[in-house]
């Protein structure tokens, strides 16, 4: 009989620590620490997030292994993110994962924060799970820091087709909640007002980006200037019109990732589509995607709620593809924070 694989995920690129254990890539335990601090300041401050890991590192894998009903000297390696991400936060998970890697004498593996968010469709829940897309697939990653469309042909084969040249999609959400006074994060608060509104009530601007690529810097620079021009007329003009700001600006939104993401599927000629990220949790795209299945003959994959945001079993999932190819990493490979699939 074949050994049983156990791998340990490790996640800290922004303002969740993670950890997560997947036994033959079935997920057996994933448990995440979130850092309340920064809602006061209105977004992630790096220096505080790097101080939270530090913190929570030690606890969550504790927890993780614990929650799997394992001991740690069942792990048949560590997987953790390198990057992209904030710097000071991926620096305390790379480390503690190197630290815990060499004191048990198993082999290290890095995984692309990026990858590990497409990766997240092909977490098992139990042994028999065939949920995860074939590929090749398009996958609309869409969080607070990336806005892309990937071309995945294998778990480590992925072609970035277009992406934002500016701000990320979840970004925009976000600071366009913060000119309102609703708070941080903006995406649960957006996402909740947008469901009672008029997502027709008002008009945004639209960006005309050539080829696949988004950008979102417009369009908040265009709700900002509405915004500031109907308050001039009316001093409680958010407070009384919130729901059918937030729906239309969640419409125009959706509008802009579902066009392009429309655009590369009828340009490769795939009909499996997925969606991952941050983002992905938004009701509003999670209809857009159904709504466009049914019109353009699509296979859509959306991912559970718990596996759309930052998490460790998608980074041990990932991990656990990397093992079976022993595609291992050494010691001495640092993190890294610029965006690429690399």
């Amino acid at each position: 009989m074949e050994k049983d694989i156990y791998i340990l995920g490790i996640e800290s690129s922004c303002d969740d620590t993670s950890a997560a254990v997947l036994r033959n890539g079935v997920l057996l335990s994933n448990v995440t620490a979130s850092q309340d601090v920064h809602m006061a300041y209105g977004g992630v401050v790096p220096e505080l997030a790097s101080r939270a890991h530090q913190q929570n590192v030690v606890p969550v894998v504790d927890q993780a292994i614990r929650r799997a009903g394992i001991t740690k000297e069942q792990l048949s390696a560590v997987a953790f993110t390198r990057g992209p991400g904030l710097m000071g936060s991926l620096l305390v998970g790379v480390s503690f994962a190197k630290g815990f890697a060499r004191g048990l004498g198993i082999p290290l593996i890095d995984v692309n924060h990026l990858q590990g968010h497409v990766m997240a469709h092909f977490i098992k829940e139990s042994d028999d799970d065939r949920s995860a897309p074939p590929f090749p697939f398009l996958c609309l990653l869409v969080s607070g820091g990336n806005s892309q469309i990937v071309r995945v042909n294998a778990y480590n084969d992925m072609q970035v087709l277009g992406q934002t040249i500016d701000d990320a999609a979840g970004e925009a959400i976000d600071k366009c909640s913060k000119v309102m006074g609703l708070g941080y994060p903006g995406g649960p608060i957006i996402d909740r007002l947008a469901r009672q509104g008029n997502p027709n009530a008002y008009q945004f601007a639209q960006p005309h980006i050539p080829g696949l690529d988004y950008s979102f810097s417009g369009l908040k620079t265009s709700f900002l200037y509405s915004l500031r021009k109907w308050v001039a007329q009316e001093p409680d003009f958010i407070e009384k019109h919130k729901e059918d700001i937030a729906a239309s600006l969640e419409h125009t939104i959706v509008d802009i990732l579902m066009k392009k993401l429309r655009l590369a599927a009828k340009q490769t000629g795939i009909s499996h589509v997925a969606v991952a990220g941050g983002v992905s949790a938004n009701n509003g795209l999670r209809a857009a995607f159904a709504d466009y299945a049914r019109r353009y003959h699509w296979t859509i994959y959306i991912p559970k709620f718990s596996y759309t945001t930052d998490n460790a079993a998608m980074i041990a999932i990932t991990g656990y593809y990397k093992y079976l190819d022993s595609d291992f990493c050494p010691i001495s490979k640092p993190a890294f924070s610029k965006v690429t699939f690399e």
